[in-house]
């Protein structure tokens, strides 16, 4: 029988399943502890940061790709939707080779990949070629997803959730730094050049990360994307895995649901800004990436279950929140705020419990992401949906829905369990 989610795995210091020795770690008792830390941790925490960044290079660039193409900013609106897919592609083909291949050279290979895509997307001739190098570079840019298994495994037990925060925090840092500072830039001096810097940190920071990454043989059984075919039974034997998952899966969704239609509210009749000042809304995203350390602290020292119960609570909190921010504006900052700390809060715990309650944590984590992605595009899409027939009230109700179901489906099947 399995324990309470997250109490027994998190809290007795994420002690892998019994037998198991982290993939690789000929030092994991050594040098391993000191590798997770310090400068290791930092270089990485920056490298995801850049990587996370190149999903969301396309979305503040639209108006200015479609002024190049001679087209409108809703006809090229596909294309951050293609790197979403290509994401979501390389989450499951390339994430779960962490288990089964070198993690150095997979790191060099995926970032040279990444490298000549944004230089490929830089210098397109058009909307097929732009999408096309999009998607790819989309999907090579899993790297993070590759060093936080890695951080998991190499990290002291007691303080395991903290380094996993650390990645977390440049992951977020990342994501508003490419919607925030990527339009400034595209802005002074052209979007094309946002590309070309991209690729240029991706090159210098992926290679130095890869320089420093352990090369050890992974033991492999079976085919080359065997963790693949894997996914299904690991969430069916794990619940713990199961409830980080769709508990993230409804997290997320309620944020993207928020998130993704706030633009539509600030450059809306309701307030009338403009693009540029409706996208300076992203550094509240960046104020609660200083929620991921304290989240990862208390994941140490309470446990998982009792981090994500409160990540839930201040979530419930902020979706009226953000409804009455359909007419109060002060009522969008502090949601705004809750909404970014209680999905940080809630990844970093469940994350963690992801990749500490199964003996394939890369397998696992690829499980884990792609639930949180397929909620967050789900709920995405409807709230589009929402918004066009029922207004701002409409996108608030899907965000709801997405906290009810992740939360509810979980107690459900534990209480039948």
């Amino acid at each position: 029988m399995s324990s309470a989610p997250g109490t027994t795995t998190v809290q007795q210091g994420h002690r892998p399943p019994a037998g198991r020795q982290p993939h690789g770690s000929d030092t994991a008792r050594g040098s391993g502890k000191a590798r997770g830390s310090g400068p290791f941790l930092t270089l990485i925490a920056v490298c995801s940061a850049v990587m996370a960044g190149n999903i969301y290079l396309a979305a503040p660039l639209l108006s200015l790709m479609a002024r190049d193409f001679g087209s409108t900013p809703s006809a090229v609106a596909w294309i951050a939707s293609v790197a979403q897919l290509g994401y979501a592609a390389g989450l499951l083909f390339f994430a779960p080779l962490g288990d089964t291949v070198n993690r150095r050279r997979l790191v060099t290979t995926l970032t040279l990949v990444t490298t000549a895509a944004l230089i490929a997307s830089a210098v397109a001739p058009g909307t097929g070629a732009l999408a096309t190098a999009v998607f790819v570079a989309s999907a090579a840019t899993v790297v993070p997803q590759l060093l936080v298994p890695l951080v998991a495994e190499r990290a002291p037990a007691a303080r395991r959730a903290r380094h996993v925060a650390a990645v977390i925090a440049g992951l977020f840092t990342g994501i508003v730094a490419a919607r925030v500072l990527g339009g400034l830039a595209g802005q002074a001096f052209g979007w094309r050049w946002v590309f070309v810097g991209a690729a240029v940190l991706t090159l210098a920071l992926g290679l130095a990360t890869a320089l420093v990454l352990p090369s050890v043989r992974q033991p492999r059984d079976g085919s080359l994307f065997g963790g693949l075919s894997a996914l299904p039974g690991l969430l069916r034997r794990s619940p713990d895995l199961w409830r980080a998952s769709v508990r993230q899966a409804g997290m997320f969704g309620a944020w993207s649901a928020l998130w993704t239609s706030l633009a539509l509210l600030l450059t809306g009749p309701a307030y009338g800004l403009s693009t540029a000042t409706a996208g300076l809304f992203g550094l509240f995203g960046l104020a609660a990436s200083a929620v991921a350390p304290l989240a990862g602290g208390l994941v140490d020292r309470f446990g998982a279950a009792r981090v994500v119960r409160a990540a839930y609570l201040l979530a419930a909190v902020s979706v009226p929140l953000f409804w009455l921010g359909g007419h109060v504006i002060w009522a969008l900052f502090v949601a705004a705020i809750a909404i970014h700390a209680a999905l940080v809060a809630s990844h970093v715990a469940n994350q963690t419990l992801a990749l500490t309650t199964t003996s394939s944590p890369a397998t696992a984590n690829t499980a884990y992401v792609v639930s949180g992605f397929a909620g967050g595009a789900t709920a995405s899409a409807l709230a589009g949906t929402a918004f066009t027939h029922f207004g701002w009230g409409g996108v608030s109700a899907v965000a709801a829905v997405a906290l009810a179901l992740g939360w509810g489906s979980t107690v459900v099947r534990r209480g039948r369990r």
